[in-house]
Order: structure tokens, then sequence, then C-alpha cells
């Protein structure tokens, strides 16, 4: 029985990443395109992840600045709420739904992209994060499950909405694991050029 629901997982996932791919892929480009005009404009990435989605964040912050399949400069990218202590103080001081935005007040700047990261919906925290973005001229990328029908108001022109046809947290954070490797690919091949080996 374990071992068929085990199987079942796989299945799962495979079915979800192959309903996504149609799905996804026009927003993929116009994240893509985000980031490409905000890195070659002088402009840095600022990530947030809510819950089990920070990891993700963090993930995709690492990998900007030091490199994904291929070797290139760094590029300028930073987690919001990966300082412990600064995270801490935030929560203990503020409003909760300040915990991203003071942080956003405070390092963002126009033409600068939020890369807004959620397995589900995205909360107070988040919605905070996308008004203090937009109040700095900042375009966002939100990147989450089907359950995000409070982002809606809030998306602006120059924002993408990624949003996984899924509200079962655990397959969404699969599939946005591969949007991530999505937009890192096509970022470099918007600042490298278009190389078939990493692609095998």
């Amino acid at each position: 029985m374990t071992e068929q629901r085990m199987h079942q997982h796989f299945v799962d996932s495979a079915d979800l990443i192959y309903q996504s791919a149609p799905l996804l892929s026009r927003a993929l480009d116009d994240a893509v395109q985000t980031l490409t005009a905000c890195i070659t404009g002088g402009g840095k990435v600022l990530t947030w992840g809510d819950g089990a989605a920070a990891a993700l964040a963090g993930y995709l912050a690492a990998r900007l600045v030091s490199r994904f399949e291929r070797e290139r400069p760094g590029l300028a990218a930073l987690q919001l709420g990966g300082n412990v202590v600064m995270r801490a103080a935030l929560a203990d001081s503020e409003d909760p739904g300040q915990v991203c935005a003071r942080p956003l007040h405070a390092l963002g700047q126009p033409g600068d992209v939020l890369v807004l990261l959620g397995a589900s919906a995205v909360g107070a925290v988040g919605q905070a994060a996308m008004t203090a973005a937009h109040e700095r001229d900042m375009s966002v990328v939100a990147i989450t499950g089907a359950v995000s029908a409070e982002l809606a108001w809030q998306l602006r022109e120059t924002d993408v909405h990624v949003a996984v046809p899924s509200d079962r947290a655990a397959r969404v954070i699969e599939v946005q694991l591969l949007v991530l490797h999505g937009l890192l690919d096509g970022l470099d091949a918007q600042l490298l050029g278009d190389d078939e080996e990493s692609q095998t």
C-alpha cells in the first residue's frame, strides 16, 4: 500500500507539470523579460517567500548571485526575510504585514523587481510587500498556487503572475522549483546567448 501511495506522488506531480507547461509558458517568458530588463538596467532582484516557499526565495537569490548551469558574473539579488535577527526584530515591533514591506522600503529602488513566492494564497505579508514594491516603482513577479484571487486587484501592467494550477501546496512547490529553473535558464539565455549543451 505504501509503495502504491509513493508511486501516486510521482504520477500526480508529472500530471501537474504536464498540465502547467502550456498554461505557464507565456507568463514565464514575461517574467524572464521583466528580470532581464531589471538586471540590464542596473537593478536588483529582491525575493520573498511566504511559509515553505521561503526556501525557494532563498534558492533563487543564491542562484542569481552565484550561477545556475553556466558561469557568469553574479547578479544583484537578495532574499528579504532571510536574516533571522532582522525578521525577529521586525516581527516583534511591527504589524506582521510589515515584515517584508519595511525592508522593501529601505532597499527597493525604481527598476528593481520583487519576486514573490507563495505555495497557496499570498497572505497579509505578501500583499503588504506588493504594495511596498509598487510604492518604490518596482515590478512584481508573483509565483503562487491557484488560490490567489486576492492578488488580482493589486497586479499592475508591469507585473507578472505565474499561477500554478493547483491548490495542493506540495505539488505547487514542486512546479515552482521547475518555474525557477526556467526563469534562471531563460535569464542566462538572454544575458549569455543560447547554449545547447545546458539543455542536454
